[in-house]
């Protein structure tokens, strides 16, 4: 959990209409912006708030300034040119009982080569749901609306040793709007409102942001976003409503949220913040591409439908107080309650067969509650030592439910995945950043104990619980040598505990004459992580850059659905569970920064990055496949004042074979998405203070290119290739107004 989020030096403006694009940052902002960069205030690399500079560890920031300027409308968008940092949205090419292509839309996180739940992604430090994935079901985790986000901070390597669990890779915070983002100069209301749309997707957004400061101890925020959009184009051009389809089947998005703040400050020493969040996403599919071609047999498909429904509400009581204590300077208690429902349906109209019909429900219902206290002590004149140490307990009851038509062979509806799960866990931590002089040493200790207790009742196997331990510590270094210049390093491990899932996948056949079954796994182990890193950041005046190399190790990998017996035979089944079989090693480097060649806010820079990252399963010897080719981008910006312009160009190295494990495809060749750079144009006028427009064309050139997260797993010799393409060119439009 997050002590209080720092307001940025902007003059804020909610942009619920966000879209997928690149835009330059109005000269009007330029000089505030640069120097908001450098003083920017981060709670993720700690859990309490300092610069970011001086995190000894790689952190990637995207305050309310840049999701607006680049017109960011969801977390697809946020990573577009960050190094080392991807999301995967396949296209929507799923079916009823196989094939999950597309159906978790932006699925996730991946943060140098690891992605799925060994990402921990938080909202105000809150725990949001884990993807579920079986056979024709993903339940992706983009339970966000980044209208009503004011900054996105994504820390690369381990972070269980502040945050436990699940920190395995990273984690992505995503920090929601205050009231005093729009109460400025003593304002006691204000707001900001915003029309726009999206061209690679048809999309139409809006949104609205009112606060207002009803006395001198209570302010308040209301934020409304809304969208409307298609599924993402491509550069298919096969309409056809059979398998040879490539271009993107008809799909409807609608997406509503809401976020209300009250801010309670009695007195200098208190300050309790009551947040709801509510976020409401709905998608319509005619899976065109799902019919059968003719001529038919009994069984094959001439129509499928589906709908996605996925629900989050969060509500979070923050109360921070100074007490000055022998124990604390400062304490602060968090108490939030979540709730997520997630369901997928499908209709399956077969041509004279019965049928099919599958009604799938996730859920996810999460207390979470931190106790945290901090510290500074003064030893002599020369040493400071910043204490964070807290309690942190979290208890998330996980269900599922299948029902529908036409169960599958040797089942028979309504049936559970995995039995009702109550996942428990509690935990200590402590963090001492040790300060003297130019030097900063930071050691951490986590220790968390979880346990995983089965429900029997509704589940047709045997339910296994399971619990265990795990001890996380971490140290950092930062020198800084010039005001100018820092050197730092860092050891930090990781670990994910098994879910609900693992520990009890179910799903078996054993009537037919090649039978399948799972057995549960009482002794799963957590997987485990090992990282280090060094870093140089220069903050040069002309050039600012980060410059980061980092090697880990990774250890009792989960790999599920394992076969472990049986022969498949009569009398005989396959049987299949969840082990720790997995070891992995992946490293790789990053590099970002930007040249300023401006005069007082007007004129060019030059805003660079790259990354490169490379694993190999030290199981198999054999490339890592969550491993993504290296990216770098570069761009020309032009302040003239009251208009901007901005090209960026973003390379995407090809995949190679040599970098693929091809046993992962059973039958053929993996496709290898080839080298390809596209180039976005835009550019911001500011019609006058607090009213924008902003203009662009993204992937200028019209180039069909792919990009690897997205194709993995589809074979070389497919005919379907472009479908997994990427837009082509297209327009986008913003019009803000703050008020």
């Amino acid at each position: 959990m997050n002590f209080p989020c720092s307001v940025p030096a902007f003059r804020p403006r909610l942009l619920a209409c966000l879209i997928a694009g690149a835009l330059a940052s109005g000269a009007w902002a330029q000089e505030s912006t640069r120097q908001a960069a450098l003083d920017t205030l981060v709670v993720s690399g700690s859990r309490t708030e300092q610069k970011r500079d001086d995190v000894p560890a790689s952190i990637e920031v995207l305050d309310r300034a840049t999701i607006e300027a680049e017109q960011i409308n969801d977390i697809r968008d946020a990573v577009r040119d960050l190094p080392n940092v991807s999301v995967k949205r396949a296209p929507a090419r799923f079916g009823l009982a196989t094939g999950s292509t597309g159906r978790d839309g932006n699925a996730g996180f991946n943060i140098r080569g690891l992605d799925g739940n060994r990402v921990l992604l938080l909202t105000d430090g809150v725990r949001t749901p884990r993807s579920y994935v079986f056979s024709a079901n993903a339940f992706g985790r983009d339970y966000f609306d980044i209208g009503l986000i004011e900054r996105i901070e994504i820390l690369k390597g381990p972070a269980s040793a502040l945050y436990g669990s699940d920190g395995m890779a990273g984690l992505v915070n995503l920090i929601t709007r205050e009231p005093q983002s729009f109460l400025r100069d003593g304002a006691t209301f204000g707001g900001s409102a915003s029309v726009g749309y999206s061209g690679e997707d048809n999309g139409w957004h809006t949104g609205v942001s009112l606060a207002g400061q009803a006395s001198d101890t209570v302010q308040w925020l209301l934020s409304a976003s809304g969208s409307k959009t298609d599924g993402l184009k491509n550069m298919g051009t096969n309409d056809s409503a059979n398998v040879d389809r490539t271009t993107p089947n008809p799909q409807d998005d609608t997406n509503r949220a809401l976020l209300a703040k009250v801010i309670l400050t009695p007195n200098a020493d208190q300050r309790h913040s009551f947040t709801f969040e509510h976020i409401d996403k709905n998608s319509d599919y005619n899976m065109l591409s799902g019919r059968s071609k003719p001529p038919y047999s009994s069984t094959s498909v001439i129509d499928l439908q589906s709908q996605t429904d996925m629900k989050r509400d969060r509500f979070t009581w923050d109360g921070r107080v100074k007490v000055d204590s022998a124990l604390a300077d400062s304490v602060q208690a968090v108490l939030s309650y979540q709730k997520a429902s997630s369901n997928e349906y499908a209709f399956e109209d077969r041509f004279t067969a019965a049928d099919r019909v599958r009604d799938v429900t996730y859920d996810e219902n999460t207390w979470q509650a931190v106790l945290q206290a901090g510290k500074l002590v003064r030893v002599g004149a020369d040493w400071a030592h910043s204490f964070t140490y807290g309690l942190d307990f979290t208890r998330t009851d996980v269900s599922n439910l299948q029902t529908g038509l036409v169960p599958p062979a040797g089942e028979t509806y309504p049936l559970k995945r995995f039995p009702d799960t109550r996942e428990t866990s509690s935990a200590f931590y402590i963090q001492d950043e040790m300060i003297h002089d130019q030097w900063s040493i930071t050691p951490g200790l986590r220790f968390d104990r979880f346990d995983i207790d089965a429900d029997q009742t509704g589940f047709n196997a045997p339910a296994a619980s399971l619990s265990g331990s795990a001890v996380s510590p971490k140290l950092g270094v930062l020198y800084r040598a010039t005001p100018a210049w820092s050197v730092y390093g860092n050891y930090a491990t990781g670990f994910k505990a098994p879910n609900a899932f693992q520990v009890n996948n179910f799903f078996e056949n054993v009537t037919s004459q090649f039978g399948y079954k799972t057995i549960p796994n009482p002794d799963l182990k957590p997987e485990k992580s090992q990282n280090f890193e060094i870093g140089v950041r220069g903050r040069t005046g002309i050039v600012d850059f980060d410059v980061a190399a980092f090697s880990g190790n990774y250890k009792d990998m989960i790999e599920e659905t394992r076969p472990v017996g049986g022969t498949g035979g009569p009398g005989n089944p396959l049987i299949y569970q969840s082990v720790n079989v997995g070891e992995a090693r992946i490293s790789g480097f990053e590099f970002k920064g930007e040249v300023d060649l401006s005069d007082q806010g007007r004129g060019f820079s030059v805003p660079f990055a790259y990354g490169h990252t490379q694993g190999t399963n030290r199981s198999s010897d054999q490339p890592l496949n969550s491993v993504d080719p290296d990216k770098g981008s570069i761009g020309l910006k032009y302040n003239a004042g009251v208009w901007s312009a901005r090209l960026d160009v973003i390379h995407y190295v090809g995949k190679k074979a040599s970098d693929v494990d091809p046993t992962e495809i059973t039958a053929g060749q993996q496709f290898l998405p080839p080298s390809s750079t596209t180039l976005d144009l835009s550019a911001q006028w500011r019609i006058r203070p607090g009213l924008r427009l902003n203009l662009a064309v993204m992937n200028l050139t019209d180039k069909k290119y792919w990009l690897w997260p997205d194709v993995r797993g589809l074979a070389s010799n497919s005919p379907v290739i472009d479908a997994y393409s990427q837009p082509g060119r297209s327009f986008n439009a913003t019009l803000v107004a703050d008020f």
